[in-house]
């Protein structure tokens, strides 16, 4: 969490003649030692290689070790009546932390700073805030968090928030910042991205108020914040947020430091989510001489990465070959032959391989990789290795082998199920995987797999991003396979909705759902609705677009022929089911689909 500023810790107090219970509740496990703090946010949930690797947010470990153990605190029993002592919240505070750190399990420690929440609310002066009360509150959230127990932790962070009165000085506003900052992290492990970001809002207002606009711990929280709009892909938010990070560091921070580099590597990831790649390469550059004169070799090797992903991207392939075979140097000899980092890079290389030509190098770099993550080293974190096995899938599914990409994609999203804040990833794996199933004409099962892929992306507040747009398109595509139109057509216009907010009426994943969504209007008989669409899309294309793309002619004699129908008949029959998919669309073979390139998010060719 960044600039977290604890509260005051009570000053130790004398044991307590009281009763206490002897009862053990909880398995062992190591606890979180900062009564304030949470697993930072996970990684991003895009379906799709993330354009470079950002090394600043944390990675989630709940069960996450507190250091060397000390002995368990002794064991003594609490009466309940004994809470309106105000000597006791303190002691029960300290013996919550004690245990924590023995590793005695976080059970008995969250019955302890319950305990002492309660004591403190107790004991508070009428009118007066308790930091004391919020702090207690900050560590019983961040016990649930270790037992996993997210949607307990909210309510007692919501708690928590109400108590400090922000008017009363840096106190109070730095308690608040604390608990603004743990709820945004606590909704992240949840998915819940949008909450999350506003937690982080709310967090990053209250410190500015406290602290001014130019404070350096302002501008960690600033980068806080758009890493997590990167990976809810608001890229537009996290450039903002991101420039106003540097143009701080620029005045505390020296030239070329370590706070500089990190902000211009985000910022070159941004800039090339966005396209921008010339940029992002700039970025990408002047914090690797950053990281050189500050001697730091792995995190160069990193950024090399990064930079040969931008080579690619601008297919200067020479270069991008030397960018990652530098990165391969150094990972081999800092970390071994078999460490994920050499994986990855593996995979890089086996992309470039792949988009030049060379297909059996391409294939032999997958298979290197894929080596290294059936056999991880100690220490490997599951998430990286699903990443890797996602981007092997995805070249894999370029090779024309969907059930070899099908299968790996299997294996990542096993890796995922029980990790806390990956349900937008595992979402973007099952809609890859429904794309996968459609392809070789497995209907049922894609659909099935997009309905999965929908139901956790409304549980992750992303119901109004265009990659949830563009699933719930997909999913209508394989409903109508299935001649499930009326459901269809639902999903297309909830689409359609989406889209247009999101992307634009004149944009390709738009006019694409606008053409399904005619088509099925006039399956169920709706004929004057399906010209009504056909007559804007048509309009659209002449007046912005030009009559150059080749759906035009397809969509002009599609409305044409509607036209003619409608004329002679109000009632007529609704048309096959083979012309749904799209204007030029036919049912084809399981050979033709075979043949036919896909694209990971889309179905127009």
């Amino acid at each position: 969490m960044p600039g977290l500023v604890s509260i005051k810790t009570p000053p130790e107090t004398p044991a307590l003649r009281i009763s206490v219970s002897n009862e053990n509740h909880g398995q062992n496990g190591p606890g979180s030692g900062r009564s304030e703090q949470v697993n930072p946010k996970t990684n991003s949930p895009a379906p799709r290689r993330p354009p470079s690797p950002s090394t600043s947010r944390a990675k989630p470990s709940p069960d996450r070790s507190s250091g060397k153990k000390k002995s368990p605190p002794e064991k003594v029993e609490i009466d309940e009546s004994s809470l309106d002592n105000p000597d006791l919240g303190p002691f029960l505070l300290k013996l919550a932390r004690d245990t924590i750190a023995s590793g005695e399990g976080p059970n008995k420690a969250l019955d302890y700073a319950l305990r002492a929440a309660k004591s403190f609310e107790r004991c508070a002066v009428d009118g007066e805030p308790s930091l004391d009360l919020a702090m207690s509150l900050h560590v019983v959230a961040a016990i649930y968090c270790s037992l996993v127990r997210f949607d307990d932790a909210i309510p007692v962070l919501e708690t928590a928030i109400k108590v400090p009165e922000v008017s009363r000085g840096a106190d109070h506003a730095l308690a608040a910042f604390s608990g603004y900052m743990q709820l945004g992290d606590t909704y992240s492990m949840l998915g819940q991205l949008d909450r999350s970001i506003e937690s982080y809002k709310e967090g990053l207002k209250t410190q500015m108020e406290a602290l001014g606009d130019t404070d350096p711990r302002v501008a960690e929280t600033c980068r806080y914040l758009a890493e997590a709009h990167v990976q809810a892909m608001q890229f537009d938010e996290a450039e903002s947020l991101c420039k106003k990070t540097l143009e701080i560091h620029r005045v505390h921070s020296p030239p070329a430091s370590l706070e500089e580099a990190a902000d211009r590597r985000l910022m070159g990831l941004i800039c090339e989510a966005k396209g921008d790649y010339e940029s992002a390469l700039e970025h990408l550059v002047l914090a690797n001489m950053a990281m050189i004169a500050n001697g730091q070799e792995t995190e160069v090797a990193a950024i090399d990465v990064g930079i040969g992903n931008i080579y690619l991207s601008l297919s200067r392939f020479d270069e991008a070959v030397f960018s990652y075979q530098k990165a391969l140097t150094v990972f081999k000899s800092s970390k071994g032959d078999n460490h994920p980092s050499v994986a990855s890079v593996y995979v890089r290389l086996a992309d470039l391989y792949y988009k030049t030509g060379k297909l059996r190098e391409s294939r032999s770099y997958c298979e290197n990789a894929l080596r290294i993550y059936a056999k991880p080293v100690p220490g490997t974190i599951p998430e990286d290795i699903a990443s890797g096995l996602m981007e092997i899938s995805a070249i894999y599914e370029l090779f024309n082998e969907p059930e070899e990409a099908l299968k790996l994609l299997l294996k990542a999203m096993k890796l995922l199920e029980d990790k806390p804040g990956q349900q937008s990833t595992i979402a973007g794996i099952e809609a890859r995987m429904g794309v996968m199933f459609y392809m070789v004409g497995r209907y049922e099962e894609a659909r099935s797999s997009f309905e999965n892929a929908v139901v956790k992306l409304r549980a992750s507040g992303e119901r109004k991003s265009a990659f949830f747009g563009v699933v719930l398109n997909q999913m209508g595509l394989s409903s109508v396979q299935l001649f499930k139109i009326d459901e269809a057509a639902e999903l297309f216009e909830e689409a359609r909705e989406i889209l247009e907010q999101e992307c634009g009426h004149c944009h390709q994943d738009t006019l694409g759902v606008y053409s399904n969504l005619a088509a099925t209007y006039d399956a169920i008989g709706r004929v004057d609705d399906a010209i009504e669409i056909l007559e804007y899309v048509l309009k659209l294309r002449e007046e912005k677009l030009g009559t150059a793309n080749p759906d035009f002619n397809d969509e002009k004699k599609r409305l044409a022929e509607l036209l003619k129908e409608a004329g002679r008949s109000r009632n007529k029959n609704p048309k096959s089911l083979e012309n749904l998919i799209d204007p030029t669309s036919k049912r084809t073979t399981k050979k033709e689909t075979s043949s036919k390139k896909w694209s990971a998010f889309g179905f127009r060719s």
